[in-house]
C-alpha cells in the first residue's frame, strides 16, 4: 500500500459518510494503492455500519477499506489498533469529520517519499459556521500567525515510515497532532498546496470547551515532553498584531477574547471533550 488512511470514529455516523465519500474520490496515488482504515471505538450508534457502506466503492478503485468495530472508547488505542494492521508506506491521521480535497493525498504521497523522516499536511480550511459565535471565532482564529504559519495539523496529518519511528506506541494524551508535529523540526514539516476542510464547533460554550481541553493538551505536552519543544517555532502573535487584529475585526476580537476568558474562568477536567 501506498498509503494508509487511519481515523479513529466514535459516534459519528452522521459525518463519516461525507469523510468516507471524499476519500474514495480521491486521485490515483502514483506509488500505489490507498488503505483506509477506521477504528470504531466505544460507538453507540451505526459508525460502524456506515462505514462499511462504504468497502464497494473503495474495492471498485482497487483500494481496502478495514473496519475495526473496538468496544471500548478511547482515540489514542484506536490510533494503536489501526497501526497495528496498517500496511502503507506512510501513514496519514484523519479525523472523522473532515473532508479532504480530491488531491491531498497525492500530493501528501509525493511530500512523504524522500528516505528520510517527514511530516506533511495540508492548508486547513475552516468549514462555514452555522452560528455567529463561532464564524467570528474562526475569522480571527485563522488569522492568527500560528495557524498563517503554516503545516497546523488540526485534524489531518501524516508521517512516512521514518517519521512514525520517532515515537513508540501513542500514549494517552489529550493533543495528539500537537505530540506529532512536535517531533518533527520545522524544516521536517511540509504544508502542501491542496486544502482539508475541518468544521469548528458551534456556539460559545463548545467552543471554550474545545478550546480549555486544547490549552490543558498543550500544557500536558510541556510538563510530559520537554524534549520535543524545541521544535515548536510558533510565530508570536506581538502587541502591535493584537492591536490589528482587534482593530480589523472588532467582533471577532471581542468573541475570541471573551472565549479565551471563558477557558481562563474553570480548569480543564480532564476528559477528552469534542463540542458536539
Amino acid at each position: 500500500m501506498a498509503l494508509s488512511v487511519i481515523i479513529a470514529a466514535r459516534n459519528e455516523q452522521a459525518l463519516i459518510g461525507r469523510c468516507l465519500a471524499a476519500l474514495v474520490a480521491q486521485t490515483a496515488l502514483a506509488t500505489g494503492p490507498v488503505e483506509v482504515i477506521v477504528a470504531v471505538n466505544g460507538t453507540t450508534d451505526q459508525t460502524a455500519a456506515e462505514a462499511t457502506g462504504f468497502a464497494a466503492a473503495f474495492a471498485a478503485r482497487g483500494w481496502q477499506l478495514h473496519v475495526i468495530d473496538l468496544a471500548h472508547g478511547g482515540k489514542l488505542g484506536a490510533l494503536n489498533a489501526a497501526e497495528a494492521v496498517a500496511q502503507g508506506r506512510a501513514l496519514t491521521y484523519l479525523d472523522a469529520d473532515v473532508v479532504c480535497d480530491k488531491d491531498l493525498l497525492a500530493r501528501i504521497e509525493a511530500a512523504l517519499a524522500p528516505d528520510r523522516p517527514l511530516y506533511a499536511t495540508g492548508r486547513i480550511a475552516v468549514m462555514p459556521a452555522e452560528s455567529v459565535i463561532t464564524r467570528a471565532y474562526a475569522r480571527l482564529w485563522t488569522r492568527l500567525p500560528f495557524v498563517r504559519g503554516g503545516a497546523v495539523g488540526a485534524g489531518f496529518f501524516a508521517v512516512n515510515r521514518k517519521g512514525r519511528a520517532r515515537w513508540d506506541a501513542w500514549p494517552a494524551i489529550i493533543s495528539d497532532d500537537t505530540f506529532v508535529r512536535l517531533q518533527f523540526a520545522p524544516n521536517e514539516r511540509i504544508e502542501v498546496d491542496a486544502h482539508y476542510h475541518w468544521p469548528m464547533v458551534e456556539g460559545f460554550g463548545n467552543l471554550v470547551r474545545v478550546r480549555r481541553r486544547q490549552d490543558a493538551g498543550v500544557a500536558e505536552i510541556r510538563r510530559l515532553y520537554p524534549d520535543i519543544l524545541g521544535n515548536e517555532a510558533k510565530r508570536p502573535l506581538t502587541r502591535s498584531g493584537l492591536l490589528r487584529l482587534a482593530l480589523s475585526d472588532p467582533p471577532g476580537f471581542a468573541v475570541y477574547g471573551a472565549v479565551h476568558l471563558g477557558v481562563r474562568l474553570a480548569p480543564h477536567k480532564g476528559d477528552w471533550t469534542r463540542g458536539r
